[in-house]
């Protein structure tokens, strides 16, 4: 059998968690998905990712020791949350996401906010922070908000426009600049702001774009936008940088604590 002569410590990275997205076709093979910008950014910064997947909900539980490795967690992007299970009335204009990934994305947050792992919410992520730490969101900002500029294009194709990234906030440390110029896909957005979260970026018409826990030591962001796409401005290569870097920080002060 061979063996490894070279006792050169292999180099280690930090385990990042990306929940996955779950799709069930009409005569079709359900099956997991996960978009590859999302794998190589976190490759890109400096972590290794671990593909959490959307699984049943009576094996929820077993995902806790998947938990256990990573030291912080993606939230990726995907179709609406049930507004039913917030409180709020389904409307034509939801495109409801599959319910097994919805069940495997509470448990998820539910672990992530007990523990306070570091985590990078992105597009229905940025949501999904708000919506557990108690917010509500527009449904539908054509029909909620009618003055907000376009957020979407409704041909698909790519669409971009300014945000405006509050001060002396952690977003505003890890891009550096007042204005920033983002894709933009979504159709749903903030509306009321969950507990001890606060407000990072705005778009010019006021739509909230960017959200942050209020801990200072706990790495707890949610973006409108995807840093993870093609579409996706240079500097937001920064924020999985940091996001990466806050993640090596927890977990050695866990090992330090343990």
């Amino acid at each position: 059998m061979a063996t490894r002569k070279d006792t050169t410590p292999l180099p280690t990275r930090p385990l990042i968690g990306i929940n996955t997205d779950y799709l069930a076709p009409k005569n079709a093979t359900p099956y997991a998905r996960l978009n590859a910008g999302y794998i190589d950014a976190i490759l890109a910064a400096g972590g290794l990712p671990l593909v959490i997947p959307p699984v049943r909900k009576d094996n929820l539980v077993e995902i806790d020791a998947l938990l256990e490795l990573v030291a912080g967690i993606i939230l990726t992007g995907g179709q609406d949350m049930d507004p039913r299970r917030n409180g709020q009335a389904m409307t034509a204009a939801v495109q409801p996401m599959a319910a097994r990934r919805e069940d495997a994305d509470r448990h998820l947050l539910a672990r992530i906010f007990e523990r306070k792992t570091p985590v990078l919410g992105i597009g229905l992520g940025m949501q999904q922070l708000n919506v557990f730490a108690g917010g509500i969101l527009h449904l539908h900002l054509p029909t909620d908000n009618p003055k907000a500029m376009p957020h979407f294009d409704q041909t698909g194709a790519p669409h971009r426009h300014m945000v405006l990234i509050e001060p002396n906030t952690r977003l505003d440390e890890i891009y550096g600049t007042a204005e920033l110029r983002v894709n933009s896909t979504h159709h749903q957005a903030v509306s009321q702001l969950g507990k001890k979260m606060r407000v990072t970026a705005k778009a010019p018409d006021g739509v909230i774009e960017a959200i942050e826990s209020t801990d200072p030591n706990w790495f707890c962001i949610g973006v409108q936008w995807h840093p993870e796409a093609d579409t996706a401005s240079a500097l937001d290569m920064q924020i999985f940088e940091c996001f990466v870097q806050a993640a090596v920080r927890n977990a050695d002060g866990v090992l330090a604590a343990a």
